[in-house]
């Protein structure tokens, strides 16, 4: 076994890597840029290793950098984790050529696989169902729109080397192509240093189902049941759970002996995935088809471990150490469910635009995740695991990916996953950037995800003019306006009590008028209950003010509600959406409706940069003329291109940045006439 592993990677990942290797006796070596010098997994590892600026093309993409460092160190292996070098068939080799052990499949296997134009056609060959499209090289935009009218649309144009959501455009029309073919390439090389681009058939109403593969250097393969990943938004995973509550035992069978023999083929060993697209519409499950195949762990391995007990990272390193698997496939169980969602930097209620910033407070629902050897362990604390990178008063870079956290909950059924998941999305307190936790939350209570009923097209169809919060039952509502009222006359209570007050102290309210939205509810706070409407709610809370987390149990249901004081009242945040409550002393309500109503200013003639991000392209000049949906800028965030476009005709009257600029939130970039 390795004395020393070094690992090239950042963040949640390399925090992953060094808990396990550290139960297993291992020292751990981390690599770090200029932004990450105070990250967590920099202080976890036993040795960290400067690589270089911020930029990842200047630190972490850079292989000779990464040899130094286990050189310096006398690292005896490298942990690629995911992203980055992981799935580098020049990385791999320059490691084999200084005699560092790469925790990971054969190079063979990552050039054969890795590669997507190729492992289409090694598939096809192998006899497997790939989707329809064109496996070879693409000379221009214009060669792209002739295969793309040939496969007939909608077409899906994918960077060769890419992942993560990264480098994919999906086209509708020639226009689309037209408009994105080059993007994709820029992406594509600025994300992997590979410009090449494929095109194939978009498989409407799909559902996105993988196999986890595992093998060792004997031979050996098994598949690890599968993964649905059909949750997904701008083609990057969002929810992920295991196992599939489309897949029959038949179907993962079929599925899984499939993969293996396709992993077989390239005498694949370590950890590595099987992506496959299924027609949600063929409750047989025989139309899947190969999509790719991911020669690296996986960001939602998670799921699988809670499932079947299987650390999947000790399992690479003892794989790359040339250990035989001690399981076969009959080991290889399925117990309860798992569920992940990953919190990311992004604003859904913006747009779903990136978010950058310090992490003004940071505290997840139960410590991070620790990594005891335990088989249940896997399941953290009472079933709610939460794998992370960052820490409070941390800053989430622009450089890097926008995820922050992995949130992994287990149950024994699939409907107890999701109800903890709720449950510890309420109690996930993030400040300081936008984030989507609202949103996973709202997934999570929705009745299609309930039903099953998935297609990576869920959040586009259910979520059609974006997302404004999780709507609110009624009987949430008369829970949220007993809790206000509540809160209200106990933070009048205190009030009354400071010295110096003119006459004698009063009593707090008792009476209060609760707003919610436009629903008007009358609270009455007695010395024995509490009455919503004329009806008692049994309410049952602590508070003091100034806390900003509410545990409550009303009418029987446990609640957890984030809270914060506004002028009139309160922001409440639970159950995938933030509450904007009035609560005035019923005595006084009445008088609000003589406010006078703020009306907000026209800013339809600026063209604003909706995130913080690089400039990289603008198409107007100043005096041109522009029409409504014209491509008019280029941002790039978190390693993802962002076209903006104008929102109304006109001409431009003045230009305010330029090409290559950074660019803060909200910064304007052009004015119209």
């Amino acid at each position: 076994m390795f004395k020393k592993i070094l690992i090239a990677n950042r963040g949640e990942i390399a925090c992953r890597v060094i808990k396990t290797a550290r139960r297993m006796g291992i020292q751990t070596v981390a690599v770090y840029s200029d932004a990450d010098a105070r990250a967590p997994f920099v202080q976890m590892a036993d040795e960290a290793v400067h690589i270089g600026p911020a930029p990842a093309a200047q630190s972490y993409l850079i292989a000779d950098k990464i040899i130094a460092a286990c050189k310096q160190t006398g690292a005896e292996a490298v942990h690629p984790g995911y992203g980055f070098l992981s799935e580098r068939t020049s990385f791999a080799e320059a490691l084999a050529a200084e005699g560092i052990e790469f925790i990971g499949p054969p190079v063979n296997a990552i050039a054969a696989m890795g590669d997507k134009i190729e492992s289409k056609k090694l598939a096809k060959e192998a006899g497997v169902n790939v989707v329809p499209g064109y496996v070879g090289e693409i000379d221009d935009t214009e060669h792209a729109v002739r295969i793309s009218n040939e496969i007939g649309y909608p077409v899906m144009m994918k960077a060769s080397a890419g992942g993560g959501g990264k480098g994919m455009r999906l086209a509708y029309s020639e226009q689309d192509v037209r408009e994105g073919f080059e993007s994709v390439k820029r992406e594509g090389l600025n994300s992997f240093g590979d410009d090449r681009v494929f095109i194939e058939k978009f498989i409407l109403n799909p559902r996105h189902i993988e196999i986890q593969i595992l093998g060792d250097k004997h031979g050996n393969i098994l598949y690890l049941n599968e993964r649905e990943c059909s949750i997904q938004r701008r083609h990057q995973k969002v929810v992920e759970e295991a196992p599939s509550p489309f897949v029959t035992p038949k179907m993962r069978k079929a599925m899984g002996e499939q993969c293996v023999a396709l992993s077989k083929a390239v005498g694949y060993y370590s950890a590595g995935t099987v992506e496959l697209i299924v027609s949600g519409a063929d409750p047989t499950g025989e139309s899947f088809y190969f999509l790719e195949m991911n020669t690296r762990l996986q960001v939602e391995h998670p799921v699988t471990e809670a499932i079947t007990g299987v650390d999947l990272v000790e399992q690479m390193i003892r794989v790359a150490a040339g250990e035989k698997l001690e399981m076969t496939q009959d080991d290889v169980k399925i117990d309860g469910w798992a569920i992940e969602n990953r919190v990311y930097a992004e604003d859904p209620y913006r747009g779903f635009l990136p978010s950058t910033g310090r992490l003004v407070r940071y505290q997840p629902p139960v410590d991070g995740w620790s990594d005891d050897g335990a088989e249940n362990g896997r399941r953290g604390i009472d079933g709610v695991r939460v794998d992370d990178g960052v820490y409070e008063g941390g800053e989430v870079s622009m450089f890097y990916d926008p995820m922050i956290a992995k949130l992994i909950t287990w149950g024994e059924t699939r409907d107890e996953a999701a109800d903890k998941q709720i449950a510890a999305l309420d109690a996930f307190e993030l400040e300081g950037l936008g984030h989507n936790i609202d949103f996973v939350s709202a997934i999570m209570q929705h009745p299609r995800f309930r039903s099953g009923e998935l297609t990576t097209g869920f959040i586009a169809e259910e979520y059609p003019e974006g997302f404004t919060g999780a709507p609110a039952s009624d009987a949430l509502k008369v829970k949220l306006a007993s809790v206000a009222g509540f809160v209200a006359a106990a933070r009048a209570d205190r009030a009354r009590r400071v010295d110096g007050q003119l006459a004698t102290p009063l009593d707090p309210p008792s009476e209060w008028t609760v707003t919610i939205g436009k629903e008007a509810f009358e609270v009455v706070i007695d010395e024995d209950a509490v009455t919503v409407n004329g009806t008692e709610v049994e309410l049952e809370l602590e508070y003091t003010p100034g806390d900003r987390f509410i545990d409550a149990e009303a009418d029987g249901e446990d609640i957890t509600i984030k809270i914060e004081p506004t002028r009139t009242g309160f922001k409440m945040t639970t159950r995938g959406a933030i509450h904007q409550i009035t609560c005035l002393p019923t005595s006084i309500a009445a008088l609000s409706k003589h406010m006078i109503e703020k009306i907000p200013p026209d800013l339809s003639r600026f063209l604003i940069c909706p995130m913080p991000g690089l400039l990289v392209s603008l198409n107007v000049a100043e005096g041109d003329k522009v029409e409504i949906g014209q491509p008019l800028a280029v941002v790039e965030a978190m390693k993802m291109e962002n076209i903006l476009r104008a929102e109304k005709a006109g001409v431009v009257k003045s230009v305010s940045a330029k090409a290559g600029e950074s660019l803060a939130v909200d910064a304007i970039i052009l004015e119209l006439e």
